[in-house]
């Protein structure tokens, strides 16, 4: 309930209006988590699925969630509330961690959990986001042995698991992970291109500049010779970002950018926003304008 430039975030807890609508989806149930921390006694039940995957920063593609959610070791904890979605299962010790003072599953139980139940988008989202966190978010420093034994390691946990629910769809997640997506959009980007029929593509590609440093292009499409980047909003809005520069001034660097690159690998180039990757056939459509299209 919103009361003058007051939130209600749950009873007894209210956030300024103001710092509510400046906050992404994740931020807000953050937010939501921290006011259901204090209710939590016992010690026998943690924050687990997407309200885990908030606490460890991992990225809710698209999604809002409507409750927290807590799993419990215990029949007692067991029953759900209007706001909280309350799950009772196994939790082995190390799989139950403390993130910034509030108790929650471990980045890889959480990663295996979000994987079998939200949407592909989502998962694969926050598995490439998991990743980063392991291997090394910097594109530049990533740590291929690194990622390989954690999708080792997660494809044990997956096999482990059993026949419970999702575990098909777990088991391709953490084999399709990469942690070198710097976005959700560019995760979202690279299953869209799977399911368009494209070949995996290279990441974070290096190509050289005029001046001798490196541009780094986000998608490679080795097996059309074309490039594609995810082109965020928030490198031109948001005033951090553009590190003093106009609008105006991004956008120039940005075509000379574009143009270096097309004019030494003559590769065809392209550009996709948030609008164009809600389904393959919208990405298909917006590649197939720039004359890229999947062999076959």
């Amino acid at each position: 309930m919103e009361g003058g430039q007051l939130i209600r975030v749950k009873k007894g807890w209210f956030v300024t209006a103001a710092a509510w609508g400046d906050l992404w989806p994740e931020g807000r149930h953050l937010v939501e988590v921290v006011a259901a921390s204090n209710d939590l006694s016992g010690g026998t039940h943690v924050f687990s699925y997407v309200s885990a995957a908030v606490l460890w920063k991992l990225p809710l593609f698209r999604v809002v969630p409507l409750r927290v959610h807590e799993t419990g070791t215990t029949r007692m904890h067991a029953s759900s509330t209007p706001g909280v979605q309350r799950h009772e299962d196994r939790l082995p010790e190390a799989d139950v961690v403390v993130v910034d003072g509030i108790r929650c599953t471990s980045l890889e139980r959480t990663v295996l959990d979000v994987a079998r139940v939200a949407a592909p988008e989502v998962a694969v989202a926050a598995a490439d986001a998991a990743l980063a966190l392991r291997a090394g978010a910097d594109h530049r420093a990533y740590d291929e042995r690194t990622a390989e034994e954690w999708r080792g390691s997660m494809s044990d946990r997956v096999a482990g698991a059993g026949s419970i629910r999702g575990v098909r769809q777990a088991r391709w997640v953490i084999e399709f992970a990469d942690g070198r997506a710097q976005l959700p959009g560019e995760s979202v980007s690279r299953l869209q291109l799977s399911r368009l029929g494209f070949a995996a593509p290279s990441l974070q590609v290096p190509v050289p500049a005029p001046d001798g440093s490196i541009y780094w292009v986000d998608i490679g499409l080795d097996d059309v010779f074309a490039f594609g980047e995810f082109d965020g909003k928030t490198k031109y809005v948001d005033a951090a970002m553009r590190q003093g520069l106009s609008i105006d001034e991004v956008l120039l660097r940005e075509k000379q950018r574009e143009d270096w690159i097309r004019g030494t690998t003559h590769r065809r180039f392209a550009r996709w926003g948030d609008e164009h990757i809600g389904t393959p056939e919208l990405l298909g459509a917006r590649l197939a304008s720039f004359g890229i299209r999947p062999r076959g």
